[in-house]
């Protein structure tokens, strides 16, 4: 179903602030999320300036709320007014707003409708920058697409494709280790064709809102310093999930590559790992020299 219209919102913020205290602002949000049974269709359904609709509704209908003097903020929360918590009407409406006539609230619509009138017309796109932003649009749905059907595969899996995609990169031959009591380490590869370069391979097939913390890359960097195959001075942690700071903070101190989702699949479509080439186009121009040639 589409997100509800703006109008919607008001009653259930009422509501949610309907015992006079104060409340956080997402706490807030999560209610109307909950209260209004949005899909996750709904909460991905974006404006055209990226920013998510039901959320921009939100907010648009809070600060309308407090313009009008139905509710206060303090902070990042807010609590229902006495003007608020009195309202007798069946459904509040913007229109029903107006007509109170708060001064605030008619100067705030009054400005947005005026910067709206003289706001710059949109930029127009050359056929390359059009090309550019397709061909990006297309990758970032592929890379959800591959992101998912590793999602879909073992461990097992995840670790021997680790391996294929850094030998596709340019890096010497690799070898899984064996799945259980690896030592924490899922792979190792080379960096040079005779074997000199040994990198360490950690391979975490977790779901994309996942994230991984700094003792899982302390743990990796143990197993790098003591594994059966020697101490190991190279370390490549990648996942499916997300890094932390703290984790990105570690790795960085030690030395230690990490490839989140969004790298991995960027990297696979760039080094062709499970995807294939559908079709390519070719973008000419005028030969300046053919018609300056008048021999």
């Amino acid at each position: 179903m589409p997100v509800p219209k703006y109008d919607d919102f008001y009653n259930v913020v009422l509501k949610f602030l309907a015992d006079g205290k104060f409340h956080a602002v997402d706490a807030c949000k999560n209610f109307v999320r909950e209260e209004m049974q949005l899909t996750d269709a709904d909460i991905a359904e974006l404006k055209s300036d990226g920013q998510p609709k039901w959320l921009a509704r939100v907010d648009w209908c809070l600060i309308t709320l407090e313009k009008s003097g139905m509710i206060r903020f303090q902070d990042a929360q807010i609590q229902i007014t006495d003007a608020g918590q009195k309202i007798s009407v069946e459904k509040v409406t913007m229109k029903l707003l107006m007509e109170r006539g708060t001064p605030a609230l008619v100067e705030y619509v009054q400005n947005r409708r005026a910067a709206k009138k003289i706001s710059p017309p949109p930029k127009i796109e050359t056929p390359e920058e059009i090309l550019e932003r397709v061909h990006g649009e297309i990758n970032d749905a592929l890379s959800d697409e591959l992101l998912s059907l590793l999602l879909e595969k073992s461990p097992q899996f995840f670790e021997k494709f680790t391996v294929k995609l850094m030998e596709r990169m340019g890096y010497g031959i690799g070898k899984e280790t064996r799945y259980s009591g690896d030592g924490g380490i899922d792979g190792i590869v080379y960096g040079d064709k005779l074997g000199f370069d040994r990198i360490g391979i950690q391979a975490k097939l977790w779901g994309t809102d996942k994230v991984v913390n700094r003792p899982e890359i302390q743990k990796f960097y143990g197993a790098l310093a003591s594994s059966e195959y020697g101490k190991i001075d190279k370390g490549l942690f990648v996942t499916t999930a997300k890094f932390s700071d703290g984790a990105k903070k570690y790795a960085d101190d030690q030395h230690i590559i990490l490839i989140d989702g969004k790298r991995l699949a960027e990297l696979m479509i760039e080094f062709d790992v499970g995807v294939s080439t559908q079709k390519i186009y070719k973008i000419k121009r005028v030969d300046t020299d053919f018609f300056s040639d008048e021999n």
